[in-house]
């Protein structure tokens, strides 16, 4: 789960320009053709939530929705990036006086994969980039992780780097954790350079081994709707970092390296352990939580390789309840979502990405997406939040060249 950056206005208002097709922007900002077009994807989470920085797993699938780059190389040390999606000109810097936690606001993120590929030794000299975006900003769909994915694999074509995927994905992360200076887990980069169209992504966030796992709704009559609350998620604000250290506690006062090694059979033994322990109760709730989220990913991997996709639902029910209640990261909204969503006839639902806003998942009959879609707006209506967005999660292609 990354921290994502806020985009409030077109591009265009401040005098830059603006549009969906990178090529043209790139073309019109910096009176050339670029190198190259690159696509990464934003993700929804379809289980294993706050697992990722305690070697757990995951369960993303990329989304339709993508962060596009043309890019073209400079040797000279300048980088010079642009975003149509955000207010403000070219934000132009040089690759040698990149250092962590130096603002840029939105080009923190791109310019911090500059500056992890250059930190491990990879000779990168400059660039010439223009972002365009599909991926909604604030909603917990990871447009950071898309914006840093689509950076990293640009950049390792242009100068010849041999990264894998997964290097690609390492490159963000270190990006956002060291540059930007979130601490989040790997799911959101490795989603966006790793999953495949059709499927979800079943990743060990420890050794990084995955596995692509069918994921055809449509075969089924199932779809999984995504509902953008539109409210907007900040996770540098310190309750993130304040849930990754209380879960770093709790793995150091049940003397474990982390909390993936706590099996969920022990999961009630190790609970009493912390409160005779003195731990703090956040604390033990934090454990409850990720062990549980831990647990609820195998079950739902169990149920898909089973063939029984409606049967997950109740898991992402269970989940919702243990992020709003265990984690504590849910709001007002998210929750109305997945309740209007649930009373409607869906099979179930829950709060994805890093919560305090964002998006919720629902897995719901084809037949009744329309139905559960306007139930939900109707129950927003009626509490007097903003419209959400709606739409389907359809499993989508990773990180790739586009031309």
């Amino acid at each position: 789960m990354t921290a994502e950056p806020t985009a409030t206005a077109p591009a265009s208002s401040a005098g830059g320009p603006a549009g969906t097709d990178p090529a043209a922007v790139f073309a019109e900002l910096y009176g050339s053709e670029p190198d190259g077009v690159w696509a990464a994807p934003g993700r929804v989470n379809l289980i294993g939530e706050y697992t990722d920085f305690n070697d757990g797993f995951v369960m993303p699938l990329a989304l339709p929705h993508t962060a596009r780059a043309a890019v073209s190389r400079r040797d000279d040390g300048v980088l010079r990036l642009y975003s149509s999606d955000v207010p403000g000109g070219v934000v132009s810097l040089r690759v040698d006086e990149l250092a962590p936690h130096s603002g840029h606001g939105w080009a923190a993120y791109p310019a911090g994969v500059v500056w992890a590929l250059r930190r491990a030794g990879h000779p990168v000299t400059g660039a010439d980039i223009a972002l365009t975006s599909t991926v909604p900003t604030g909603a917990g769909l990871s447009s950071s992780a898309a914006l840093e994915t689509v950076t990293a694999l640009a950049l390792n074509d242009l100068f010849d780097l041999g990264l894998s995927a997964a290097d690609l994905a390492v490159t963000g992360r270190r990006a956002e954790n060291d540059f930007v200076g979130v601490p989040c887990g790997i799911m959101d980069q490795m989603a966006s350079a790793c999953c495949t169209e059709g499927h979800a992504l079943h990743l060990d966030t420890r050794d990084l081994s995955l596995r692509q796992v069918p994921f055809d709704l449509a075969a089924q009559g199932l779809t999984l709707l995504v509902v953008d609350t539109r409210v907007k998620h900040a996770l540098g604000d310190g309750a993130y970092a304040e849930r990754r250290a209380g879960c770093e506690e709790g793995a150091r006062l049940l003397g474990i390296p982390m909390l993936r090694d706590l099996p969920y059979e022990d999961l009630a033994a190790a609970l009493t352990t912390l409160a005779d322990a003195g731990a703090d109760e956040p604390v033990i709730r934090y454990v409850r939580h990720v062990v549980g989220d831990n647990h609820r990913v195998e079950q739902v991997i169990a149920l898909l390789d089973a063939g029984d996709v409606r049967a997950a639902g109740p898991v992402l029910n269970e989940g919702h309840v243990s992020l709003r209640d265990d984690l504590r990261v849910s709001c007002p909204e998210l929750d109305l979502a997945v309740e209007a969503a649930n009373r409607a006839g869906a099979l179930g639902a829950r709060m994805t990405g890093g919560g305090f806003g964002g998006s919720a998942v629902v897995l719901v009959e084809e037949t009744e997406a329309g139905t559960v879609a306007k139930a939900v707006e109707e129950a927003f209506a009626a509490a007097g939040h903003a419209a959400p967005g709606i739409f389907d999660a359809v499993p989508s292609a990773g990180a790739r060249r586009l031309s």
